[in-house]
């Protein structure tokens, strides 16, 4: 795909995510229905974090594009490329695919029927929906460098870890669950939900890895070391991140 076609698909995706998180802004102050609550805000939903997640994304994409093309392996591509190899394509698939799956079986469990009132199909479509072919566009759009996988795994265990964590305040803070679905499981069972979750996600990052080799091959990319021209600093975590690629 020709770079201006490129730059035309970051920029439509990150101008669509922007809108979507403005109208679910504009709610705000609007009287919620039985099943969403206060406390926590949108920042309790996967749902949302995963809206900012691919914004992010898209709008770093759009930016790195800008970029001569002698730069493309800058630190800025470089975190483009992390950013959707371990968090934007496994984290926007599984939430796709989890919210659908138990949307079939019974929707009250995720998504209850009295909510259609607050958010118009469209925008349950765009949250829900639309976010998996966009990613897939992404992955056709052009190739991505995949860090290591155990590197990849740590820092989306990590994040699910956070994730969880951050649940189980909500619940402690206010006794209601963010999906009704948990409150159905033992605390034995919310354990092995949560590792079912991480074992998806695990391979989603999979698939996307296999996806991207499939669609451009093993390419070799050769990037300089910074410890070799400055010593372990206190950015060094994140440069680490956006550097250890295989």
């Amino acid at each position: 795909m020709t770079s201006t076609l490129k730059s035309v698909y970051h920029l439509t995706s990150f101008s669509w995510y922007v809108l979507i998180v403005k109208s679910l802004a504009d709610k705000d102050g609007e009287e919620l229905p039985t099943g969403i609550f206060v406390y926590g805000g949108p920042w309790k939903y996967l749902t949302f974090l995963n809206l900012l997640l691919q914004m992010s994304f898209f709008g770093l994409a759009a930016v790195t594009d800008l970029q001569p093309e002698e730069k493309s392996q800058s630190t800025l591509h470089r975190c483009k490329d992390l950013l959707f190899a371990v968090f934007a394509f496994p984290v926007g698939m599984f939430v796709v695919l989890l919210f659908w799956t138990i949307f079939a079986y019974d929707r009250e469990l995720v998504y209850p029927a009295n909510i259609d009132t607050f958010f118009p199909p469209w925008i349950n479509h765009s949250m829900h929906t639309f976010v998996l072919p966009i990613l897939l566009g992404e992955v056709l759009v052009q190739p991505h460098i995949y860090p290591s996988t155990k590197h990849a795994l740590a820092a989306l265990g990590l994040v699910g870890l956070s994730y969880l964590f951050w649940i189980i305040w909500v619940y402690l803070s206010v006794g209601i669950w963010v999906y009704p679905l948990l409150g159905h499981f033992s605390t034995i069972g919310l354990v092995g939900f949560f590792f079912f979750n991480m074992s998806v996600v695990t391979l989603l990052y999979v698939l996307g890895d296999k996806l991207n080799s499939y669609l451009w091959g093993k390419r070799q990319f050769h990037y300089t070391n910074p410890s070799s021209h400055a010593p372990f600093g206190p950015l060094s975590f994140s440069v680490f991140l956006c550097v250890s690629f295989r």
